[in-house]
């Protein structure tokens, strides 16, 4: 009698493993990410607020220019921090490579960093110095358009990659972090506008924080209907990833500051919600920031332990036989 032959193994890899390794992005990436992202909306805004002018501009373009410093720096450490040793980060800059989004990505920040300390300069000794005034308004356009490329890179270095998740939906994950990038700066200096006792600036930039975190909402929509038909959003509905996705960036992140705004906008003048409910809003669209980039950061690590995420994302169309 033949013994039957067994069944041929027909998974992608050997016996299941990963065909790609996880990046091992932790906390402290989705922390220089916000901070890159609100160093660089801050210069976006201050650009917007100079070619505007009005009675509390100067105000606005000082803190936003000192944000954007503080933001660069804080993040710039944090990512040092995150390389181990110094050297990598300026190894990356010793050449350029065009095809490379990490160097472009480093070039990108010495600009920024270098545009926007001038910036601060000019705030700093513009008051004494004339040079020093001069050199921080000429270099305003270039660290606004820098500031720009800052708020959405990160996104694009994270979809060039062969991540299931982070690559199968690049552009709505570049205006995604765009918007949440805009949303958090402008949420940050409404709440330094309103400890300066600036009202009227802080409102306005609290409605542009609200509009920008429902460009965000609109933004991550479309990437998880681009991740459900590749067959790629699995990990972000289950374990961490999806706690923070879901109750922490889209709550905290979005119906919060949105639902704290509306009530702020109904009440009446002088009602006690029209002052405490914007900062809480403002509090909840950075805290919803952060959550955003760890979720994202911890979603896309599982989905590089799945095979089957990796060979779907790679053919561009879904394939849910083995799932």
């Amino acid at each position: 009698m033949t013994k039957p032959m067994e069944e041929p193994w027909r998974g992608e890899t050997y016996h299941g493993r990963s065909a790609l390794k996880p990046a091992g992005f932790d906390w402290k990436v989705a922390a220089y990410i916000l901070a890159q992202g609100v160093a660089g909306s801050a210069q976006v805004i201050a650009g917007a607020a100079r070619a505007a002018g009005g009675a509390d501009g100067d105000g606005l373009v000082r803190r936003a220019r000192l944000l954007s410093v503080a933001g660069n720096l804080l993040g710039t450490a944090v990512l040092v921090g995150h390389l181990k040793t110094p050297k990598r980060w300026y190894n990356m800059l010793r050449i350029v490579r065009p095809q490379s989004p990490m160097s472009w990505g480093s070039w990108l920040l010495v600009v920024f960093g270098a545009a926007s300390a001038a910036t601060a300069l000019g705030e700093l000794l513009g008051g004494r110095f004339r040079w020093a005034w001069r050199l921080g308004e000429a270099a305003q356009a270039p660290a606004s358009l820098a500031g720009a490329g800052m708020s959405v890179y990160t996104a694009s270095l994270l979809s060039t990659t062969s991540n299931p998740l982070w690559s199968a939906a690049p552009v709505p994950l570049a205006a995604g972090f765009g918007a949440a990038s805009m949303a958090n700066a402008a949420s940050a200096l409404a709440l330094l506008q309103r400890n300066a006792g600036e009202h009227e600036s802080a409102r306005r930039l609290e409605t542009l924080a609200a509009l920008a975190a429902g460009g965000e909402y609109a933004a991550m929509r479309a990437a998880e209907r681009r991740w459900s038909e590749v067959g790629v959003e699995a990990p972000l509905r289950e374990g961490g990833p999806k706690a923070l996705f879901g109750p922490a960036a889209k709550g905290l992140g979005v119906a919060l500051p949105v639902a704290a705004q509306a009530l702020a906008l109904v009440s009446g003048p002088g009602a006690p919600a029209r002052d405490r409910l914007p900062p809480v809003a403002s509090l909840g669209l950075l805290v919803g920031g952060f959550a955003l980039r760890h979720a994202l950061l911890r979603a896309g690590d599982d989905s590089a332990k799945r095979p089957g995420d990796y060979f779907r994302a790679a053919q561009g169309q879904p394939n849910r036989a083995d799932r």
